[in-house]
C-alpha cells in the first residue's frame, strides 16, 4: 500500500500527540514540588524516570514491530499509555508519580513503531521526505506539549493535564485502528532470537553505531536544556509561571518546521552533510544560552538554534539507518532510538546534578561538552561512513 498525503498527515499527527505524553511533566515540576512538598530536583526525577521508561520501551517493545502485526501493537500500546496517564493523574505521592512516569514512558514508544511503518510504505525516492514530515509531527509534539502543559497546569493544576492526555490517547487509539493499514511482520523467529539479533546489528553495522552514538549525545543536549530551563525561568530575573515557561515550546516548534527540508536534502544529497550543520547549530545554541542567560530574546534564539540542530542530526541519521536493512527497520530503530533516549535520560539526570552544583553556567558547560563529544565522533568517522 502506497502512502497518501492523508496517511502521512495522520501518522504525523498521531506521532506528535503520543510522544507528547513523555514531556507534559516538564513545565509542571515546580507545581508538583509545591503540592508534594519536595525539592524541585526531587520533582524533576519524574521527567528522568519517564525518559528511562521510554528507553526501556524502545528496547523491549519496538523490536516486536518486526514480529507482530504493527497496527494491533500500536493500538494496544496507546491504550496502555492512556491507563498510565490516568495513574499519574490519581497519584498521591511523588514516588507514585515517578512510577507512573516510568509506565508512561514505557508505553509511549508508539511513534517509534509508526516511523518504521512510514519508511516501509514509502518509495526509495521520497523516504527521506516522508520521514521528515512524520518527524516534524514528532518534534512539534515534543515542543508544543510543554506549551499546552504549562498553560493547563497554570489554570487548572498539573493533574488536569494528565486527564486530558489520557483522553487524547484513547481517541488516537480509535483513529489509528480505523486509518492505519495492516502490515505483515517480516521476522518469523522467536522473541529471544529477535532480541539477540539486535547485538548482531550493532556488531555488523558501523553506520548504525555511529548514528546512535552521535544521536545519544545530541538528545542528551536536548534533555539537559529542557529539564533545567524550567528552573532558570522560574527564578530572577524572569519569575515565569508554568504557562510562560511552556510558551518556550512555541519558539522551538518554529524550528521543527524545517524537518521536511532536511529530509529532502537527505534524499538528494549525502545526509551526513546535514549532520555537520546540525552540530554547528547546537554549539551556537549553547553559546547563546551562556551569553544571554538573563535575556529572554537570547534564550529564544538559542532554543531555535538547538532545535534546528537536533532536527538536522536526527532526520539525517534516521534516513541513513532505515536504508541499511529494510526487513529489520524496527530493530535498527530500536538500537538507534534506545541509544538516543538513554542520552536524553542521562542529559536530564546530568542537568539536575549540574544545576544543583553550578546553576546555569554548569548547564552550559555540560551541554558544550556533550556537543563536543558528538563532534569528535562525527569527525573521526567522516571518511569511513
Amino acid at each position: 500500500m502506497a502512502l497518501s498525503k492523508w496517511n502521512i498527515a495522520i501518522m504525523a499527527l498521531c506521532t506528535g500527540l503520543i510522544v507528547a505524553n513523555i514531556y507534559y511533566s516538564q513545565p509542571l515540576m515546580v507545581l508538583m514540588s509545591e503540592e508534594f512538598k519536595v525539592s524541585e530536583s526531587n520533582a524533576g526525577q519524574v521527567t528522568f524516570f519517564t525518559q528511562v521508561g521510554y528507553a526501556l520501551g524502545l528496547l523491549f517493545c519496538v523490536p516486536l514491530g518486526d514480529m507482530l502485526e504493527k497496527r494491533k501493537q500500536i493500538v494496544i500500546m496507546t491504550l496502555a499509555s492512556a491507563g498510565a496517564l490516568i495513574v499519574s493523574a490519581l497519584s498521591q505521592s511523588i514516588d507514585m508519580l515517578k512510577a507512573a512516569g516510568l509506565l508512561i514512558g514505557f508505553t509511549s514508544v508508539v511513534p517509534q513503531l509508526i516511523l518504521p511503518l512510514a519508511a516501509t510504505l514509502s518509495t526509495n525516492e521520497n523516504r527521506g521526505k516522508v520521514i521528515g514530515i512524520v518527524t516534524s509531527g514528532l518534534l512539534i509534539g515534543i515542543l508544543l506539549s510543554r506549551t499546552l502543559s504549562g498553560i493547563v497546569g497554570h489554570h487548572f493544576g498539573w493533574r488536569a493535564m494528565f486527564w486530558i492526555a489520557a483522553g487524547i490517547s484513547i481517541f488516537l487509539a480509535i483513529l489509528m485502528f480505523f486509518s492505519f493499514p495492516k502490515s505483515e511482520p517480516a521476522f518469523k523467529g522467536h522473541y529471544g532470537d529477535l532480541m539477540r539479533s539486535l547485538l548482531t546489528l550493532i556488531k555488523e553495522q558501523p553506520v548504525l553505531r555511529e548514528a546512535a552514538a552521535i544521536n545519544a549525545c545530541c538528545f542528551g543536549v536536548f534533555g539537559l536544556f529542557w529539564t533545567t530551563v524550567v528552573f532558570l525561568l522560574s527564578e530572577a530575573p524572569f519569575h515565569y509561571g508554568s504557562d510562560k515557561i511552556g510558551m518556550m515550546g512555541l519558539a522551538a516548534a518554529a524550528g521543527a518546521l524545517g524537518a521536511p527540508l532536511v529530509g529532502r536534502i537527505a534524499d538528494k544529497k549525502n545526509p551526513r552533510i546535514a549532520i555537520g550543520y546540525g552540530i554547528g547549530f547546537l554549539f551556537l545554541g549553547y553559546f547563546l544560552f551562556y551569553v544571554f542567560s538573563a535575556n529572554i530574546i537570547g534564550i529564544i534564539a538559542g532554543i531555535i538554534a538547538i532545535d534546528l540542530g537536533v532536527q538536522a542530526i536526527h532526520v539525517s541519521n534516521q534516513t541513513r539507518v532505515y536504508a541499511l536493512i529494510p526487513s529489520a527497520r524496527n530493530r535498527l530503530n530500536t538500537v538507534y532510538m534506545t541509544a538516543s533516549f538513554i542520552g536524553t535520560s542521562l542529559g536530564s539526570g546530568i542537568g539536575l546534578w549540574v544545576w544543583a552544583v553550578g546553576r546555569w553556567t554548569g548547564v552550559c558547560i555540560a551541554g558544550t561538552i556533550l556537543i563536543s563529544i558528538a563532534a569528535v565522533i562525527y569527525l573521526l568517522t567522516y571518511k569511513k561512513n
